[in-house]
């Protein structure tokens, strides 16, 4: 089965998507420069000062702001079926909300239906998101089951479909046990993909909530009290010591406590090529938002693993990401942003937000330290009709939270405005970390001559107050309901467009694409460049995306699909840059690949005065 590229919209394929931002602070995850960015065709095409442009090209002063790789967003689950309920932000509100919030691609997870293999799973998903996403979007596929089938069939979607990441559960009724996780880990080091878990340790679990129930616990308090934290350590390290035995890079989703943020940083120490993530959650509640009488309050803070109760947490993870120990981690933003009280069924997660309010503070500290060093929002909304399916049993509310819209602003207010890092470890954490570890790297999370144009413009002196009255969310319920934010996207760029505008949102239903994540990233699968972590020099980026775009080009033309906006544009070989080779290991990011020459070995020369560049008369020397 086939999936035809999508028509682009008319008014989208004009030449206004000629743009040139200046005087902005560029900030990449190596550094800031203050310099111009020339956009076309989607494509970042020249970066540096006093540069020629075509003429009709719109200007965006950032003078005073950040100009931001947009975000990546690791993990969410759009029209995600779960728990007997659909989750309300769909492919294009998702997106959209994204965007709003500085969010420019995100990866969401393809689950499969009972008896859908995951070919079909694959299939269906990118009949849903294809003609709904307003940016760019991959997936990663879970793994409810393991089989020969299911053995083969990730490999055709690891060669054929662009998938590099495979997820498993160590809890809920479709968790694999140890030999399965075995053998599933060994066929993603096999193919080159990421093995991912969901790390709680299910039948334990399964035992707590029998006796909770017994008991009579049936509020979202039990949810969390079901779900303490060792389980969640202990399943961390059985995965670490799998992920081990067969050489296979790790990935833990939603590290959503101290311990199991500490248990990756031991498995780190002992050789495990264990990375992970944490969520906005994590970062900005905590689990004792659960404890509230409210039931629709308490119920809209539950996911798995659960908020901690200990404030703390949101603190300890993000020193665990300001730092560099080069261990990745993906913390959820609610995590950070709150922690749980046991009693709200709005705050259910898995694993749950914990009520001991330390647990935010310390998962701060950990996200600061980079033992963890991704920020994924695991945006998996419900409304409050759709919570109260668990009114009287705290094990039906369907587990999830907000964050894919509030995600870089939670993360900007906890950790650069208040001191744990500075802008470039921002761009990490929320951006660049994803593209190297899912294989999109140079060409997204990155502002370099090639990369995709997906850039915010942040301003770091705008605030903004969040709410589920002004959200661009479906959901009807916000968990950080009443935070004041400093740091707003001013601008956000998708390919080339300026969606955000002077805050104005103007998303675009259909105009994102899907995106081939290639199997073997390099930071993860060579030693070598995971010790470093440091872009390649302009050169060797630009012929990396450009075969990158060629083998896209190659693949859509298989296909015998046409578009009037190809989605890889005509005419975008990168110029080489006439200018002279930089020293080996060093880039200098104001050498324009801009060359009004046919010849790539000229000379620079002074004071040459063109009467004629692209665009029209000059009256200036160049």
């Amino acid at each position: 089965m086939s999936t035809p590229v999508k028509k682009v919209p008319i008014h989208l394929q004009s030449s206004q998507n000629r743009l040139l931002i200046r005087h902005g602070q560029v900030v990449n995850e190596d550094g800031i420069t203050e310099e111009d960015i020339y956009i076309e065709d989607g494509i970042i095409k020249q970066i540096g000062r006093n540069l020629i442009i075509p003429g009709g090209t719109r200007t965006i002063d950032a003078r005073g702001k950040y100009i931001l790789p947009g975000g990546i967003d690791p993990h969410t689950h759009f029209e995600f079926e779960f728990m007997g309920a659909k989750s309300v932000d769909d492919f294009y509100q998702g997106t959209k909300a994204a965007i709003a919030g500085g969010t420019t691609m995100i990866i969401d997870f393809a689950f499969p239906k009972p008896g859908e293999s995951i070919l079909d799973c694959y299939y269906n998903y990118r009949q849903k998101a294809d003609d709904k996403v307003c940016c760019d979007y991959s997936l990663h596929m879970c793994l409810p089951q393991w089989s020969e089938q299911v053995k083969k069939e990730m490999e055709i979607l690891c060669k054929e479909h662009g998938v590099n990441s495979f997820k498993m559960f160590m809890a809920y009724s479709f968790m694999l046990n140890d030999a399965e996780l075995y053998s599933a880990f060994e066929q993603c080091q096999k193919l080159g993909a990421v093995a991912q878990v969901h790390a709680e340790n299910g039948s334990i679990i399964a035992k707590n909530v029998e006796k909770l129930l017994a008991n009579g616990v049936t509020g979202p308090e039990g949810h969390e009290l079901s779900r303490p934290e060792d389980i969640e350590a202990e399943a961390v390290n059985r995965a670490c010591v799998i992920a081990k035995q067969v050489d296979c890079p790790l990935y833990i989703v939603h590290v959503m406590s101290k311990q199991a943020a500490e248990t990756v940083c031991q498995a780190r120490a002992r050789g495990t090529q264990v990375y992970g993530e944490t969520l906005v959650a994590a970062i900005g509640s905590d689990g004792t938002h659960c404890s509230h009488a409210n039931f629709h309050y308490s119920a809209g803070h539950i996911l798995s693993p659960p908020l901690r109760s200990d404030r703390n947490t949101p603190l300890a993870i993000m020193n665990f990401l300001a730092h560099g120990q080069r261990v990745f981690g993906e913390v959820e933003a609610s995590s950070i942003g709150m922690s749980g009280d046991p009693r709200d069924p709005k705050l259910v997660t898995s694993p749950p937000l914990r009520s001991n309010s330390d647990t935010s503070t310390q998962l701060l500290q950990l996200l600061s330290s980079d033992v963890l060093q991704l920020v994924g929002s695991d945006n998996c909304t419900f409304n409050k009709s759709q919570k109260e399916l668990g009114k009287d049993n705290f094990t039906k509310i369907p587990n999830g939270v907000n964050g894919v819209e509030d995600r870089m602003s939670v993360v900007w207010e906890k950790g650069v405005h208040a001191g744990l890092i500075d802008p470039s470890r921002f761009v990490a954490i929320t951006s660049t970390n994803a593209a190297k570890l899912f294989n999109l790297y140079p060409r997204k999370g990155y502002i370099g001559v090639g990369s995709d144009a997906d850039i915010v413009i942040w301003n770091p002196s705008a605030t903004r107050t969040i709410s589920a009255k002004t959200h661009h969310q479906a959901v009807d319920f916000n968990i950080f309901e009443g935070m004041v934010c400093h740091g707003v996207p001013e601008y956000v760029i998708v390919n080339g467009r300026v969606i955000v505008d002077e805050g104005n949102l103007k998303a675009v239903q259909g105009y994102g694409k899907y995106i081939d994540c290639p199997v073997f990233p390099p930071y993860v699968y060579d030693p070598e460049k995971v010790t470093e972590l440091k872009p390649e020099k302009n050169g060797t980026n630009d012929e990396g995306i450009q075969n990158i775009r060629e083998l896209e080009k190659l693949h859509f033309e298989e296909k015998a699909c046409s578009s009037p906006t190809p989605t890889i544009p005509e005419g975008n070989v990168l110029t080489p840059s006439c200018k002279g080779a930089r020293p080996e290991g060093q880039r200098n990011i104001q050498d324009s690949t801009f060359s009004i020459s046919e010849e790539l070995d000229v000379e620079r020369k002074s004071c040459i005065r063109v009467k004629n560049p692209p665009g029209g008369k000059s009256s200036g020397f160049w």
